[in-house]
């Protein structure tokens, strides 16, 4: 662990920045692997039902997927058996797709992102693939965190469940 101003900080961790539409892996201080993301269209924010990013320390949950094809369709966590297409896409144009894996997040600071009206687990909040048509750089989920399904996939296969995650603006 490293000592930041009072924060601790883990040797491992994901740190995902709102401004910069960024996430970075990091071990012992360095950046090791970098990804363009999109998160809440909605902003920073904690509430059930904003459809925002929760900020904040977060671990992931659990990894869900592993072993699914790529662009695998995913609804409350379990494979449809549909694999996206845009003629899937055409079908249900108003679907906000989960795509190929899932990486599931649990807050940690009580009051802030854990428990009652700001639960980020019970928000539902992920880490998780979208259409590869989607812009990655620009707010535009419903409070998640988006990634291009190949980035997905190489992150996927770096972390584990209980992993530190930091989300700021």
């Amino acid at each position: 662990m490293i000592s930041n101003d009072s924060q601790v900080i883990p040797s491992r961790y994901l740190d995902i920045c709102i401004t910069q539409q960024q996430l970075s892996y990091c071990v012992d201080g360095e950046i090791v692997r970098q990804y363009a993301i999109s998160t809440a269209k909605k902003g920073a924010g904690q509430l059930k039902g904003s459809e925002c990013t929760p900020t904040g320390w977060h671990k992931i949950r659990a990894k869900i997927g592993e072993g699914q094809p790529l662009n695998s369709v995913f609804v409350g966590r379990r494979p449809t058996g549909e694999i996206y297409t845009p003629e899937l896409a055409q079908e249900y144009p108003q679907r906000d797709w989960i795509l190929t894996r899932i990486l599931w997040l649990n807050g940690v600071e009580p009051g802030k992102n854990r428990y009652g009206c700001v639960d980020t687990g019970w928000r539902y909040i992920y880490i998780h693939g979208c259409p590869d048509n989607c812009l990655m750089g620009v707010p535009a989920s419903h409070g998640c965190i988006r990634m291009q399904n190949a980035d997905l996939l190489d992150l996927f296969t770096q972390v584990m469940p209980g992993l530190a995650v930091t989300i700021h603006e």
